[in-house]
């Protein structure tokens, strides 16, 4: 759905960006990660977190950077006024996650799990993310900037105040979202492989309208002749 704002300029609620200000922090020295672990103010830097065990932990004002984290269960984890950057992972579960106040840079990540997690001003910027499941996921105030998205699930999703500015999405599944306040403008590729019909609460620029009409017209069952 377009919709009209004063003097027929499109008028779009922008989406709070985190402000994360890390304090000074301490470099982890411990073993793994443990379930419902609590880490505040630490540094995980260089590390090798491949399929460790933390679900339920609290990550509060921490930075992991060039982490590898193929694998891990995170599952319902919380990670609060936090940066990660650089990580990388195939398969990652972050399942029923929390996510507030994050910045999320460079990352390269292949079929993460983020299905019914909570994702509140987060920034995506720069990096990969192939297969990224967020079904069911609640995404308020999340800006996806300078990224690639490839096949990204939001299927049954509630996505409100999120962009894609300078990003290339493709084969993005829509089927059963519900979109309040998303502005696809920006983005520099925009693929709709599925869900087309639920981009109401979407805004989108008038040469995307023109990529998407044959699945609009498809899925209005409008057949078109030359």
């Amino acid at each position: 759905m377009v919709r009209n704002g004063q003097r027929g300029q499109e008028r779009v609620k922008a989406a709070r960006r985190p402000e994360v200000r890390l304090p000074e922090l301490v470099v982890w020295e411990g073993g793994g990660l443990e379930p419902d672990g609590d880490y505040d103010g630490l540094e995980f830097a260089d590390l090798d977190l491949a399929g460790q065990e933390g679900a339920g932990a609290r990550f509060m004002d921490c930075a992991l950077r060039r982490c590898a984290l193929d694998e891990a269960g995170l599952a319902k984890a919380r990670i609060l006024d936090s940066v990660l950057e650089g990580i990388r992972g195939v398969g990652t579960d972050l399942s029923g996650a929390s996510l507030r106040d994050v910045e999320l840079v460079e990352a390269r990540l292949g079929g993460v799990q983020l299905h019914g997690a909570v994702l509140e001003r987060v920034l995506v910027r720069g990096g990969k993310v192939d297969y990224l499941n967020l079904r069911t996921a609640r995404l308020r105030d999340v800006v996806f900037e300078g990224c690639v998205l490839l096949e990204p699930d939001f299927g049954g999703a509630v996505l409100e105040r999120v962009e894609f500015r300078d990003c290339v999405v493709r084969g993005a599944d829509f089927t059963g979202a519900r979109l309040a306040e998303v502005d696809l403008r920006g983005a520099a590729e925009l693929g709709i492989a599925r869900g087309v019909e639920a981009l109401a609460g979407a805004v989108i620029s008038p040469a995307q309208l023109f990529e998407l009409a044959p699945a609009l017209a498809a899925q209005l069952g409008v057949r078109v002749v030359g």
